[in-house]
């Protein structure tokens, strides 16, 4: 998921609330083959969909997150950034571009999504107040999932990951605001009654997405623009970790990640309305951006959905400008791990 600059965070805290801080040219309506292509990273232009949200006199700004597909091919989005009262998650009919409230509270800060391949309800991480929270399949029933310290300290989670028992991997955003690398990866069963920290020390960890095998773990560390890869042991704990891919980003930060089919990394940039693609072994493949004409108050492209077993992929933008869903033919298929988080 984004995250906004530093002074953006803080402000927000104030009022409760806080944002995660986004060749040759292909059209949106064509898939990407680079050995085809011939070059190693083309660009391709995303196609605007709808856009579903304006800034909120409130927070003085919106923040589309955590792009999930439910049962019947309904797109799920939060807004980060919407006031008590407003849609915090909606369900978005992309095939007649409409969308309504799913759900809304008074308090939750929600950064990402994604449904439980163990019971079927949608997962919501609540930066602000350190929760998991999950609602049934049409927005009832909202429980709060997990709460309270982890090894003595308060989560701030911002994105989320399921391995195929249910069982969630979170990136815990801790000390993003001081500037501290105190971020960690945690995991929490499936009942949500044990978190383990499996790994620690990690700078604004954003992006967590399991590889196509579910042999390991890839965390993007917003404020040093890498992405961590994490191989895991087989009984939920961490083997070895290393730096896998540094993103050149310029002006821009790594925010979340997705995985397609043939295992392609989908990394959102916080600072520019674009995704950059990266094969498994680290090779940059394409960048994916919103069309100059239309990028004007667009500043980030913070998340990806990939249609199950298809190559639609829709991709939420958000800036001064509102808050929108854009979409591009994919890499290869989606699958669970390019489906929310």
């Amino acid at each position: 998921m984004r995250r906004l600059p530093i002074r953006s965070l803080t402000g927000l805290a104030a009022i409760g609330l806080l944002a995660l801080t986004g060749c040759g040219t292909d059209t949106g309506g064509a898939s990407v083959n680079p050995a085809a292509a011939g070059s190693a990273d083309r660009t391709v232009r995303a196609q605007k969909v709808i856009q579903l949200t304006k800034v909120h006199p409130e927070t003085g700004m919106t923040l589309l997150e955590g792009p999930t597909f439910d049962a019947d091919g309904n797109l799920l989005v939060v807004d980060v950034t919407a006031p008590a009262g407003e849609p915090k998650v909606l369900r978005v009919d992309v095939r007649k571009k409409t969308s309504h409230q799913l759900h809304t509270d008074d308090r939750g800060t929600y950064t990402s999504a994604q449904f439980s391949p163990y019971d079927g309800r949608v997962y919501l991480t609540d930066f602000s107040h350190g929760e998991i929270v999950s609602l049934a399949p049409d927005g009832s029933d909202p429980r709060t999932f997990f709460s309270g310290e982890v090894d003595g300290a308060p989560m701030n989670p911002d994105d989320l990951a399921f391995d195929r028992d249910g069982n969630l991997y979170i990136s815990d955003s801790r000390g993003m605001s001081e500037g501290e690398a105190k971020g960690r990866v945690i995991r929490i069963d499936r009942e949500g009654k044990n978190a383990t920290v499996l790994a620690d020390e990690l700078a604004a960890p954003n992006g967590i997405s399991f590889d196509t095998e579910y042999r390991g773990l890839w965390v993007s560390e917003l404020t040093q623009n890498r992405v961590s890869y994490l191989l895991l042991d087989g009984k939920g704990e961490v083997a070895s970790q290393h730096t896998a891919i540094r993103v050149n980003g310029g002006i821009a930060q790594t925010d979340s990640i997705a995985v397609d089919a043939d295992g392609n990394l989908y990394q959102a940039l916080h600072g520019r309305p674009a995704m950059a693609v990266y094969d498994r072994h680290g090779e940059r493949l394409a960048t994916i951006e919103v069309p100059a004409r239309a990028a004007e108050g667009l500043e980030s492209a913070t998340n990806v959905a990939i249609t199950p077993g298809g190559t639609k992929a829709y991709m939420t933008v958000s800036g001064p400008a509102g808050g929108y869903l854009y979409t591009f033919d994919a890499l290869a298929k989606g699958v669970r791990q390019s489906n929310g988080g």
